[in-house]
């Protein structure tokens, strides 16, 4: 794994210096995040990066995943979908589930830090096995909470409550709480074998090992097989700008251990896509980050329409290699791209189809939008960045109170 030296290139040596100055008021603080799965989705990539660095910068830091059982996450993906606002049906049973399940989690969890990092809701409640007088407890929500449920919501925030301080992904998420509130977004790690520089001869290895045609200029999408997602709204608005201009789509996911609506949704689009050969569906397993790497590279233009989004780290991946994004205009993404000028926002099929038909027909104006896109992601989006963000957040909740801490 690399180290915090590592990332000079990209950030400068007056960050990486600030990071460690940073660490060394933390140095043997015992830190440990908790999340519901070690593979799949955002933030299990996202700790499996960090936490090695705060290690590096001499923190106790450690990593620990709940368990839980198919009825328990067929619920907690009810809570992840209404609490970004999509109706669901959440009954007295889901409730007694989520609290069952956590509560054999408290029994066999060591919850014993200086610090207890709780990422999303699925883990949330374990807030309520904390120590008297040990430790200080944040979480973390990485989904939008704009428009939430409101049933769903009250539940999850007498447990939020008793944290010392939250953390959401975009101003809009932020809700009426008596604890400190911070704003961080996430990031993504240029080192990693998602993100890292590859070779024209790689990208082409890993391209025809997965059978994908170099024919037409590639159209891509990578997510989760979710239908907040949009994956068949991508196939729609492809349909519709595919008669102005040549191209392949390819829709490239995976399943997660926490989201058992995946296999439902990857039926449908294969379904959709069927009989369609400008139309590839590609079911990767978690792991493979470096064909993702491949395959953005390779692609003239990549989708994210998602109708909601916590915060959309695909779209940073993608600006990071360079390429133009047309992304929909929810959730943390307008906080990646600018309109017209580090990307495209949209907000319908038609857009989405409008848009991607100019971008195939002005590669000049498409290449601009990514250099612009890949300066934005160096500056704000980068893992040095978050690390720095999350250092200055544990020593705010170490001083409670304080509107100025004198290091």
């Amino acid at each position: 794994m690399p180290g915090i030296d590592d990332y000079r290139p990209f950030m400068g040596s007056q960050a990486i210096e600030e990071i460690r100055w940073l660490g060394r008021r933390l140095a043997g603080r015992r830190i440990l995040n908790v999340n519901s799965t070690a593979v799949g989705g955002g933030v299990a990539e996202i700790l499996s990066r960090l936490v090695p660095l705060m290690n590096d910068l001499g923190l106790a830091a450690r990593w620990d995943v709940i368990k839980g059982g198919d009825a328990f996450y067929s619920v907690t993906k009810k809570f992840h979908n209404a609490l970004q606002g999509d109706a669901q049906d959440v009954g007295l049973r889901d409730y007694e589930i989520y609290e069952r399940t956590l509560a054999e989690n408290q029994a066999s969890m060591d919850l014993d830090a200086d610090i207890v990092f709780v990422h999303d809701p699925q883990p949330a409640g374990l807030v309520t096995a904390r120590l008297p007088g040990r430790g200080r407890w944040i979480w973390r929500c990485h989904i939008d909470l704009a428009r939430p449920d409101l049933a769903v919501w009250e539940y999850l925030q007498a447990s939020v409550r008793r944290y010392d301080a939250c953390v959401f992904s975009a101003p809009s998420y932020s809700r009426d709480l008596p604890i400190p509130q911070a704003l961080i977004f996430p990031s993504i790690d240029p080192l990693s074998d998602k993100n890292r520089d590859l070779t024209t001869e790689e990208v082409d290895a890993v391209m025809a090992r997965l059978e994908v045609p170099r024919d037409l200029p590639l159209v891509t999408q990578v997510s989760r097989f979710d239908r907040l997602k949009d994956p068949l709204g991508v196939i729609e608005a492809f349909e519709m700008a595919r008669p102005h201009g040549e191209a392949r789509l390819l829709l490239v996911g995976g399943t997660a251990d926490d989201d058992p609506e995946g296999r439902e949704v990857l039926d449908l689009v294969r379904e959709r896509a069927k009989g369609k050969a400008d139309i590839m569906v590609l079911c990767l397993p978690p792991t493979s980050h470096l064909e993702i790497n491949a395959i953005q590279r390779a692609s003239s233009v990549v989708l994210q329409k998602s109708v909601r989004e916590g915060f959309g780290l695909t779209v940073a991946e993608a600006l990071w290699k360079g390429k133009p994004v047309i992304a929909g205009a929810v959730g943390g993404i307008p906080q990646q791209i600018t309109h017209r000028f580090s990307g495209i926002l949209t907000r319908s099929i038609e857009g989405t189809a409008y848009w991607l038909k100019q971008l195939l027909n002005e590669p000049a104006y498409a290449r601009k939008l990514g250099e612009n896109g890949r300066e934005h992601v160096r500056q704000n989006f980068l893992l040095t960045r978050l690390l720095r963000d999350d250092l200055l957040l544990f020593l705010a909740v170490e001083h409670p109170g304080m509107e100025m801490i004198r290091l």
